[in-house]
């Protein structure tokens, strides 16, 4: 499938019919469309019945001076004025509940599938611009639902009944109104056109200016520092510029064609009453029955109006379920095989085999990041993995844990193919601390427990405990139920570090993936990191990647990469030995130490 950004390009449907994707969505709420539907029948009668009302207010009440048959006519007005809005707050309930329920469930339906989509994707997609989709999408479906369509269905029938009952008044007067119907609709339907495009460049510049607003205020120690808030700001000015030009033509456009419409239907009603007005003159037809003539031509052709802006709506709302159903129709390129094996744990540590990898990106399929990759880690094994930046040594966790599949070869996990496994069992067996922790918006105990959310509160603080969060959260205000703020900036990085750690520990792996995570963190919090990692290293498989040999002097194997091959294998002592690069990384370094 195309990706989004690319999407964004082409040519889009001018129809309104993929809006009919929506109807899975509405049906569960059969009942209460059924009941919005009869309330709207019932109000669009009422209101097409005020203009007999007026017809026998002017005829009966006005011209022949009864003030009985004055009163008659009012209550007539006043009882239909009553069931009008009683029907209106039942359709305008109705409707917008209905539409509020299926726009949440249309986003929950679009999060839970862009959720499972692998990492790929996200590779060339912008998260902010699938978040717009998400938000500001969703909701211009969710105004045709609680709104637009209801609309739209109720000014249908009062032009169908509008038009039925100007022709039973008077077939002449009705011939000169509808006269002007095609120059409007015309209109309507050429410039609508112009319109739907515009409002999806419109879209399109707001998801920018987005984009620019979230990475701007997410990385604004980044922005700061550089000295960039002057010219960050002048980008975004541009980008708002640019969105807001073609906003304005958007709207010139749809002023232009109101103007239009205004134009065409009030010359043609102008026409209408002159001729209308002789008819009473010469007494061929009642003030009556022309009030009622005219109440009806302005029901038809405020009908058309309004039809018109719905009709933009529509498009424009269009455009939004396009995008997202083509978030909805992007196929997951990792999946769970069709029969899944299990797992046959029989011991805490899991042992995996590595076969014949070879592995190319797609977005760089030029590259190959790792060829003919074999090795084997034992059951309880602490194997270290170093090597220059661009080695594959990340890319090798993320094959590891299925976030990509090798290009060749083979990954076994206790003896099984991991492509044979479900996802959710493969992942429930590893843990993965990373270099930069990732903490979610919560508390302490809510991140420690994020990948096993069922774990009770003492075993949330055991996990705290063994990897020494414990010892800083004491001296927070509400202790492990302290929030650490958005990505955690309320912690320091040793600390987001520990609770990274705690989080792993609470999962109990067999397989533990450490990526330098001691890497960035000052001596005092890498001790106490390097104090949690080899209690949860007693239990479990452990692989570490690595840029400083000091920290991976004691594994029991260590694994030398460069350009995406293994070159060797062994201990420090031995790769020191044999190894030319392993010797002048080595140098390096513990000169530097020294």
């Amino acid at each position: 499938m195309a990706e989004i950004d690319e999407s964004m390009q082409r040519e889009v449907s001018r129809k309104v019919s993929i809006l009919g994707s929506v109807l899975p969505f509405l049906a569960p709420y059969k009942q209460q469309i059924a009941g919005a539907f009869v309330a709207l029948v019932v109000t669009s009668l009422v209101t097409l019945m005020f203009g007999q009302g007026l017809r026998l207010l002017v005829d009966q009440g006005f011209s022949q001076d009864s003030t009985e048959l004055l009163g008659e006519a009012i209550l007539v007005f006043v009882a239909l004025t009553f069931v009008l809005s009683i029907g209106t707050f039942v359709r305008f309930y109705l409707v917008t509940s209905v539409g509020e329920r299926a726009a949440a469930d249309i986003r929950n339906q679009v999060f839970a599938h862009v959720v499972r989509l692998h990492p790929g994707f996200f590779d060339q997609n912008l998260a902010s611009e699938i978040q717009s989709r998400i938000t500001t999408d969703t909701t211009l479906v969710q105004t045709v639902i609680g709104s637009s369509a209801s609309l739209a269905l109720r000014n249908i029938f009062i032009l169908i009944g509008g038009v039925i009952l100007m022709l039973v008044s008077s077939f002449k007067l009705s011939l000169m109104v509808l006269a002007a119907a095609p120059v409007a609709i015309g209109s309507i339907l050429l410039f609508g056109r112009r319109v739907r495009g515009l409002s999806r460049d419109s879209q399109t510049g707001l998801a920018r200016v987005g984009t620019q607003v979230s990475e701007s205020l997410g990385h604004i120690k980044v922005v700061q520092a550089s000295g960039r808030e002057g010219l960050d700001s002048e980008h975004f000015a541009a980008k708002v510029e640019a969105a807001l030009d073609v906003a304005i033509k958007r709207v010139r456009v749809r002023a232009f064609l109101i103007a239009l419409v205004m134009l065409v239907v009030f010359g043609a009603f102008a026409l209408m009453l002159w001729i209308g007005g002789q008819d009473v003159l010469l007494g061929e037809t009642s003030a009556g029955e022309l009030a009622a003539f005219v109440f009806y031509a302005f029901m038809v052709a405020g009908s058309v109006g309004a039809i018109s802006e719905v009709l933009t709506e529509l498009q424009r709302a269009a455009g939004a379920m396009e995008r997202l159903l083509e978030l909805l129709a992007s196929a997951p390129e990792i999946r769970n095989p069709a029969s899944p094996k299990r797992l046959n744990i029989t011991s805490g540590s899991a042992r995996i085999d590595v076969e014949q990898v070879r592995f190319r990106y797609a977005t760089r399929p030029e590259s190959e990041v790792l060829r003919d990759v074999s090795f084997s880690v034992g059951a309880g094994e602490h194997v270290a993995i170093v090597g220059p930046s661009g080695a594959g040594k990340s890319t090798l966790f993320d094959l590891l844990l299925r976030f990509y599949d090798p290009t060749a070869g083979a990954i076994r996990l206790d003896g099984i193919d991991i492509r044979d496994l479900s996802l959710s069992d493969l992942r429930a067996r590893i843990a993965l601390v990373p270099q930069m922790p990732v903490l979610f918006t919560g508390s302490i105990a809510e991140n420690i427990a994020y990948a096993c959310p069922d774990a009770s509160e003492s075993e949330v603080r055991r996990a705290a405990d063994a990897a020494h969060v414990s010892a800083f959260a004491e001296d927070l205000p509400d202790g492990l139920m302290t929030e650490v703020g958005e990505g955690g900036a309320l912690l320091s990085g040793g600390q987001r570090q520990r609770v990274a750690v705690a989080r792993a520990m609470l999962k109990r792996p067999g397989l533990l993936l450490l990526d330098e995570a001691t890497s960035a963190l000052d001596a005092t919090s890498e001790f106490y990191v390097q104090q949690a990692l080899a209690k949860l290293t007693e239990s479990c498989t452990s692989m570490v990647i690595a840029h400083r040999l000091a920290t991976v002097r004691d594994a029991s194997r260590i694994l030398l990469f460069e350009s995406g091959e293994l070159l060797d294998a062994g201990s420090h002592t031995e790769l020191s030995r044999r190894s030319e690069l392993y010797a002048r990384l080595a140098r390096l370094q513990f000169r530097e130490a020294a």
